[in-house]
């Protein structure tokens, strides 16, 4: 099965989810929220039928203005233990991002596994898709049985999965818009591209509308929620209303 690859960065305020500092989150809100999306990720990849990998950016790969005493291998772990069992965290592998770009991070972890582990394949996931389930990562895995790359598109062009079973060129295969240059490098390299669905990939507050909105409807409706997003955003004190034609969240 596929190896799940989780890029997790420690929860900081102002490191992780910068596209939401203009948003009705406080700084702490935000990270409350990485936090949750990112106990979800793990949690559906211990659930699924692959392996999982965190990927943490190290220390001396983060703004200088974001490291502490604690280390971000220390605080990465403690999130990570908060979503798994103590089996499940035993398993688990934590390993160190190499490369000085997001590009360069991905590649040199994806190549690695795929050419020296002779990994058969290995996805790639951010903790901002929390609707990304343990169901979809294993549809995803049986696609990469037929095709070489698999990919979830998200709004403006973007991507909230990517999974190869053979390498591409990925210096600057992220480019906006990274769906279209992901598939574009893996046409080059000879590969065949497949998608899986759509979801909400949370990088700006129009994205946290939607994912508000999605996963209230989904729960009201009994389908399947990401458990840890779930519980952070039903005690938000936040709402989805209108004003002037457009749609606001806005603080109780």
């Amino acid at each position: 099965m596929t190896l799940l690859v989780a890029m997790v960065d420690p929860p900081r305020e102002g490191l992780v989810l910068p596209g939401l500092a203009d948003s009705v989150l406080t700084p702490a809100e935000t990270v409350d929220l990485y936090r949750a999306m990112t106990k979800d990720l793990l949690r559906a990849g211990a659930d699924s039928g692959g392996d999982l990998l965190v990927n943490y950016r190290p220390d001396d790969l983060l703004p200088e203005s974001h490291r502490r005493a604690k280390s971000s291998e220390a605080a990465v772990r403690e999130l990570a233990a908060e979503a798994l069992d103590e089996d499940e965290l035993e398993e688990t592998r934590f390993e160190v991002q190499v490369g000085s770009s997001y590009d360069a991070r991905v590649g040199n972890t994806v190549t690695h596994l795929l050419e020296r582990e002779e990994e058969s394949s290995v996805a790639v996931a951010d903790p901002i898709a929390p609707l990304l389930g343990r169901k979809d990562l294993d549809s995803a895995a049986m696609k990469l049985r037929r095709r070489d790359v698999v990919l979830g598109p998200a709004a403006d062009g973007r991507v909230y999965y990517a999974a190869f079973s053979e390498p591409i060129d990925f210096a600057g295969a992220y480019a906006v818009p990274e769906l279209d240059t992901l598939a574009a490098r893996a046409r080059d390299a000879g590969l065949d591209v497949d998608f899986i669905h759509e979801s909400v990939a949370v990088h700006t507050p129009t994205d946290l509308r939607t994912l508000i909105a999605r996963v209230d409807a989904r729960r009201r409706a009994g389908r399947v929620v990401p458990q840890h997003t779930t519980e952070f955003l039903a005690d938000l004190p936040v709402h989805l209303t209108e004003r002037m034609g457009n749609r606001v969240l806005e603080r109780d």
